[in-house]
Parts: structure tokens; C-alpha cells; sequence
């Protein structure tokens, strides 16, 4: 299933007052790298975002989101979260926030 081209749309517009943007098709998704780590993706019906490990957990909690799993290996500091559950800007904006706050902990090492 090819990812949601509103999704991505939505994350570029997010991120385009940015420097160092680059756009990568990768496992059926579109990424969004940020100063050359991987941030958010555009998936089928969902996001991806990167956050703090420390706040993975807490944010778990919240309603659409589930862990991500690959090849049954569960990635800590990953977590996808349902379209539906970011109908609402402000809730978008949450997602987008956490990934580039924690974006800029990488980049700072």
C-alpha cells in the first residue's frame, strides 16, 4: 500500500520553514530527514514519528498510536499514529513537534 500523499503534504508544509529537508521513499513509506536523521514518515493511513525514547511510554497512551514493530522487533522511540487521530491541528502539530524537538537532541551529538 503506497503511503498517503495527504499525510506528506501535510508533514512538508509542517516542515518547510526548515533547513536540510530531504524526502526518502523507504518501507512503503515516504521519510522525512531532518538534518540527515530520520524524523517522520508519510505511511498509508498513518504517521511515523521519532521521539525521545524516554517519552515513548507516555505517548503510547495516547488514542491511535501503537508501537513499531519490524521483522517483530519493537523500536523504541517510534511510534505510528492513526490519520484519523490528527484530524485536529493542534494534534498534528503535537507529533510534529515531539519529532523535531528530538531532532535536535541528535543533531546535537
Amino acid at each position: 500500500m503506497a503511503y498517503s500523499e495527504i499525510l506528506a503534504n501535510r508533514i512538508r508544509k509542517a516542515l518547510a520553514h526548515l533547513p536540510n529537508i530531504e524526502e526518502k521513499k523507504m518501507f512503503g513509506s515516504l521519510a522525512f530527514m531532518v538534518n540527515g536523521k530520520m524524523c517522520l514518515t508519510a505511511g498509508p493511513q498513518r504517521i511515523m514519528c521519532r521521539i525521545d525514547p524516554a517519552l515513548h511510554e507516555l505517548q503510547l497512551q495516547k488514542d491511535g498510536c501503537t508501537k513499531v514493530v519490524m521483522g517483530g522487533r519493537e523500536y523504541r522511540g517510534y511510534i505510528h499514529i492513526k490519520e484519523g487521530n490528527l484530524e485536529k491541528e493542534k494534534d498534528f502539530e503535537h507529533w510534529i513537534k515531539l519529532a523535531l524537538d528530538y531532532n535536535k537532541q541528535l543533531t546535537k551529538c
